[in-house]
Parts: structure tokens; sequence; C-alpha cells
């Protein structure tokens, strides 16, 4: 089946198309049907290291880490101590966009079912209000 010249032009211009691209933006290249859970910014450069993350890391299949670029080495290191740990790929993420996630562990491939992929602290609060 021949395609229009003009579609194929495109193609090569921009790629292919992309699924819910303001999602993916907001969460760091994935999409929210495959969120286990988000840190926003201001949790991952807490002194806290949140241990629901790795419960998530340790019991999960198939899963990956985002990271938003946009923070210092030393502000989630540690959550790359646990990724390596788990032998959980991680990927840092130049965000393009604003958004108020800094921690993103998602389904590499599938939809998950977690109702509620936060943890609603006043820190998270906070950052979701700012947003």
């Amino acid at each position: 089946m021949a395609r229009d010249v003009n579609e194929v032009l495109e193609h090569a211009i921009r790629g292919g198309l992309e699924t819910k691209p303001a999602e993916r933006r907001i969460f760091l290249t994935t999409i929210a049907e495959r969120l286990h859970l988000a840190l926003t910014i201001n949790q991952v450069r807490s002194n806290v290291i949140y241990s629901e993350v790795e419960r998530v890391l340790k019991a999960k299949p198939n899963i990956q880490m985002f990271i938003n670029g946009q923070l210092a080495y030393s502000d989630y290191n540690e959550y790359v101590k646990l990724a390596m740990i788990n032998n959980i790929p991680y990927t840092v993420v130049s965000a393009t966009t604003d958004t108020p996630f800094g921690l993103v562990i998602a389904n590499q491939n599938m939809p998950v079912e977690t109702s509620h992929p936060y943890i609603e602290d006043d820190i998270h609060k906070q950052d979701i209000e700012r947003y």
C-alpha cells in the first residue's frame, strides 16, 4: 500500500507519532497509566529517602526509574544507588517543559493498576500547588 509523500517526509523530519505527549512531558517521558510511583522535585531533594521507593523497586517487575535532569546528582544519588542494588534501569531525562516531578517509577511497557501513585506529604502538596 503506497503512502503519501507528505506523510513519509513528515515522519522523516519529526519521527513517529507520540501518544499522549502532554502526559509524557509531565511524567518524564512515560504516561500516567504506567506509573507505580512519582515523587515531586522537592521530595527528591529532601533528606528523606522514601521507603515506598525501595518497596516498589523490590516488588514490581519490568520497571524503570526516570529522573528529572534539572536536579543535581547529589539530590538523587541515593535513589540511583537503590536502583542499581535492585538491578532497575534508570534514565536521567532532560525535561523540556515545566514539571513538578523529580522521580518517576513506571512499568516499561504495560499499564498498571495503581490508583494513586503519589506520596502526599506536605512537600508534595506545596510542589503541586506551585505547579
